[in-house]
């Protein structure tokens, strides 16, 4: 029995929206096929961007948006994406593939993308191969409401008034593909061009600093020492890798010791995000700089036949337990995570959405990003947890992850993962100071582990109503399948 036990007097902070946000690189099919069609397509589209990516996306309330990457934002040159399409140049993608690209989906269409789906931008700036003046240009451009070289050329493009840019991130992974710095020597780069990224009128910057891979502490370190007090945010980036970097394995075609393997995996995020802050903690106890989690999900072995520098991979029940997880254990440290974007948004590792022509699908992620959507902008409840382990051969991990939350309407929504991928979990649980009157649900599973939509078959695996919770003396007994994510709202 796994008992659980919530206090809906009490709140721990608020879990802001952003933790929701996603990711879109000039990577594979991301864009240029996944997004952008362009104008004169046959796909129904709004200025060149696909009307069935538009309204799917709007579906799940997708809060903040991250662009252009990635290792791609490190050999972008923003000017190259601006003014009629003829006068573009064209880029080789050197990162991903080789492929020769237009430059059709710059600032503009970017932009007018974040206007179509409701979402907040999230620009990063070229630090790798870029200039501080070629950064300072990209936020005058996108945001002085004035004349100046930069607004002036705005408006000939063909936008009057200028953008709202809130987030916006200084170099890319500086430490690997974004230049391969030293963390003494980004954190002196950070200072520098971070001092160049102006507020202009009403328009505030949050900066945020590229941080650390995975558990590279000491970068997380030498930043919060060296730049600390000069930025808003510090990135952090996971990926979860089954097996070895060099064979990760199917995303389809796998057995129970895969399942365990990535499960265990993407548990280490919380031991990530617990260290992370706890250096932050010590230059930063007021918590003003947020911990940004703008790449994370699975990476597995691309699809057989695919270009392996377009990273294309199914999309499983597997997946789906792997953004639960992770989207709980960052609700349960909403106190420092203050934004995370996962990677990526179509066809490209762990997708939402999958596209194929005129079709579209949408993958199992998304369906729970939609079943999560409850905890954006929420106040996170405390819960103690007496969990059950799930165990395999030596190893344990914990049967269950969860979190809770109450929102504005003081619907208390309960999200729950159960990892064991062949037993069910049965779940106690206590609301102190509160009497439930009504709980409903939502649950995503399905009878095999790979279940995966596809273009034929896009609805293999969906959210139906959960029947598993019931009222008991004043608590919640509730019967969860093996491999399954459910989502409770309690009313009181």
């Amino acid at each position: 029995m796994i008992r659980m036990v919530l206090d809906a007097e009490v709140r721990k902070g608020k879990i802001s929206k952003n933790i929701y946000g996603h990711f879109s690189e000039h990577l594979g099919r991301c864009i240029y096929g996944g997004i952008w069609v362009g104008k004169d397509s046959p796909i129904p589209n709004t200025d060149g961007i696909r009307n069935d990516v538009i309204e799917a996306l709007k579906a799940i309330k997708i809060p903040v948006l991250r662009w252009p990457g990635g290792c791609f934002a490190d050999e972008y040159h923003w000017m190259d994406g601006i003014g009629p399409y003829e006068s573009r140049p064209t880029m080789i993608n050197t990162h991903w593939g080789g492929v020769t690209e237009n430059n059709h989906f710059g600032t503009h269409e970017f932009l007018r993308l974040c206007e179509l789906i409701g979402a907040e931008p999230y620009i990063c700036g070229n630090v790798g191969s870029g200039t501080v003046r070629e950064m300072q240009q990209w936020v005058e451009y996108i945001t002085f409401d004035g004349v100046s070289p930069m607004a002036d050329l705005r408006k000939a493009n063909g936008r009057e008034e200028p953008w709202k840019l809130t987030y916006f991130g200084v170099g890319n992974e500086n430490w690997g593909c974004g230049g391969n710095m030293r963390p003494e020597y980004y954190a002196d780069e950070y200072r520098r061009y971070a001092t160049y990224i102006r507020n202009f009128g009403g328009n505030r910057i949050y900066k945020i600093a590229c941080g650390a891979n995975a558990g590279d502490y000491r970068w997380t370190e030498v930043l919060m020492r060296e730049a600390g007090n000069m930025m808003d945010g510090l990135s952090l980036h996971y990926y979860t890798v089954p097996g070895e970097w060099n064979a990760k394995g199917s995303a389809t075609d796998f057995d129970e010791s895969k399942w365990f393997d990535t499960l265990r995996k993407t548990l280490h995020m919380e031991e990530l995000v617990t260290r992370h802050s706890v250096i932050m903690d010590h230059y930063d106890p007021e918590k003003r700089v947020g911990l940004i989690v703008d790449e994370w999900g699975t990476w597995y072995d691309v699809e057989p036949g695919t270009n392996p520098g377009f990273l294309y991979q199914q999309n499983t029940l597997r997946d789906a337990l792997v953004a639960g997880i992770n989207l709980n254990i960052f609700n349960n440290h909403c106190d420092r995570v203050k934004m995370a974007n996962i990677a990526q948004m179509v066809n490209v590792l762990q997708s939402v959405i999958l596209t194929e022509g005129d079709r579209m699908v949408l993958t199992p992620t998304y369906h729970v990003f939609d079943m999560y959507k409850v905890h954006q902008d929420a106040e996170l409840l405390p819960m103690a947890l007496e969990n059950e382990e799930y165990c395999f051969g030596d190893n344990a991990i914990p049967q269950v992850s969860a979190s809770a939350s109450i929102d504005k309407d003081n619907r208390i929504h309960i999200s729950i993962c159960n990892l064991s991928h062949d037993k069910e979990a049965e779940i106690d649980c206590l609301l102190r100071s509160g009497d439930i009157s009504r709980v409903s649900g939502t649950i995503l599973t399905a009878p095999a582990m790979n279940a995966h939509n596809t273009f034929d078959e896009p609805e293999n695996i969906k959210p139906a109503e959960f029947h598993g919770a019931r009222l008991n003396n004043g608590a919640l007994r509730i019967m969860m399948p093996a491999k399954s994510v459910v989502v409770l709202t309690v009313e009181q």
